[in-house]
């Protein structure tokens, strides 16, 4: 597999062998789901904090003019790179409605900036078909490739915000690791990880939000 040069181009448009793939990045999320004055999903907006490592690399790749930091030119060309090559993993975003996937639409833009050394990433996204507040739905932000390690620090990161949501029950679920591979164990054989059309493994062990209404 191909990687490009930069390592940012390794992270959103090359697709690591699945039996070999495990975590080079990694990042603290932020998710809010807002519910529409329509009864349906309006979008979902995302903050993505990554650690220094790569956002040293990121520094390095994107400052043009050399003088070790990222003007508004250069995040703003930064911001780009991501809204082009993340869409390819659908922005790392999975939604389902009653066990039904659910695509979102390319951002507008993402809007980059890098704070205490590390690269903060802000951006929103809206699902690609109409989401009605009814039945059970699931949000969840996960890299498909697993080249990418997205956490949400506490509960209170993933959040429903709007009126709509008000009839709705909502949790947050964090699986087990153990409990996941136990309940998947005749899948996950040595032919499931070396499957050559890749695996979708990372949303079993995903944190995600759920929501009933």
């Amino acid at each position: 597999m191909r990687h490009l040069r930069t390592a940012l181009a390794a992270l959103f448009a090359t697709l690591p062998a699945p039996a070999l793939a495990h975590p080079h990045i990694f990042a603290e999320a932020r998710l809010e789901v807002v519910a529409g004055n329509d009864g349906n999903i309006a979008e979902l907006h995302n903050v993505w904090r990554f650690d220094e490592v790569f956002s040293s690399s990121v520094l390095l790749d994107f400052d043009k003019n050399t003088d070790l930091k990222l003007d508004q030119k250069e995040l703003a060309e930064l911001g780009e790179v991501m809204r082009k090559s993340l869409g390819d993993y659908h922005y790392f975003t999975t939604i389902t409605l009653n066990g039904a996937t659910i695509g979102v639409t390319k951002p507008d833009v993402i809007h980059v900036t890098l704070q205490d050394n590390q690269l903060l990433v802000i951006f929103s996204v809206k699902p690609e078909k109409l989401v009605p507040l009814k039945g059970r739905m699931t949000f969840g932000i996960y890299d498909p490739t697993m080249y990418t390690s997205i956490d949400f620090p506490t509960d209170g990161d993933l959040s429903a915000k709007g009126a709509g949501f008000a009839h709705c029950q909502h949790k947050v679920v964090r699986p087990d690791p153990d409990e996941v591979i136990s309940q998947n164990n005749a899948t996950l054989t040595d032919a499931f990880f070396n499957d050559p059309t890749g695996t979708d493994m990372t949303k079993l062990f995903a944190t995600r939000l759920e929501l009933t209404c």
